[in-house]
């Protein structure tokens, strides 16, 4: 069976899905992080609305990628789960390993 990496790897390879992918993941690495740091608290989507005032179904949809939060709102989330937030700019690499 395979795995949904090898899967995965097989589409990178198609330079079209490639660039679709990598132009998705500031989107993707959002959602994970909010998802994750939630639940390192254990907290539900209700509590964390009712810590940070923000609607849970608003927090469902940046979870599930249907809502695109605002700086403002990450800030929110993270002050009401005791964290920062931090926002990196990372270098590319080219093929060749090297920063364009």
């Amino acid at each position: 069976m395979r795995t949904f990496d090898d899967m995965l790897a097989d589409e990178m390879q198609d330079e079209e899905f490639r660039k679709a992918y990598e132009d998705i993941q500031p989107e993707m690495d959002v959602i994970r992080a909010v998802a994750a740091a939630r639940i390192s608290l254990n907290l539900t989507q209700k509590e964390l609305a009712e810590r940070s005032g923000i609607n849970q179904a608003d927090i469902s949809k940046i979870e599930n990628g249907t809502r695109n939060p605002s700086l403002n709102l990450l800030k929110r989330l993270a002050a009401a789960m005791g964290m920062t937030l931090r926002i990196q700019f990372i270098p590319k690499k080219t093929s060749s390993g090297r920063h364009p």
